[in-house]
């Protein structure tokens, strides 16, 4: 089992040309800004660090946009970062997931909500 965490820009409706049937349609797009996936198996390391609501489970702790998101990623990176030795005894024994694989995932998913603080944050479990 894994985590997808998204960014996504808000829903657009237009119209498009069916190419079976000739009619006009109407569409809902929603941009992606970022996608990204993470082992369920760094969930326990992900809650030593004070990510995990964040992480998995945003809509519990009212995160909607990534601006939201980007002081609770900062701090639960930065607890990482200090505490290494201690956060990698929870490395998974099944070898599926890492310390360096969380630390990564929160880097990459902190940048995106830098580059696009006004998105919409979904997690997918």
């Amino acid at each position: 089992m894994s985590l997808d965490v998204y960014l996504v820009g808000p829903e657009c409706k237009s119209k498009c040309s069916c190419p079976t049937c000739f009619n006009e349609h109407e569409k809902t797009d929603q941009p992606e800004y970022y996608w990204s996936n993470i082992t369920h198996n760094l969930g326990q390391m992900a809650e030593k660090a004070g990510l995990y609501k964040y992480l998995w489970r945003p809509e519990e702790v009212n995160i909607s946009t990534a601006k939201e998101l980007i002081p609770r990623l900062t701090n639960g990176l930065e607890e990482l970062l200090k505490h290494p030795d201690y956060y990698k005894k929870f490395n998974p024994d099944n070898g599926w997931g890492d310390y360096d694989g969380l630390v990564k995932f929160v880097t990459d998913y902190l940048t995106a909500c830098v580059c696009h603080p006004d998105a919409i944050v979904r997690a997918s479990r």
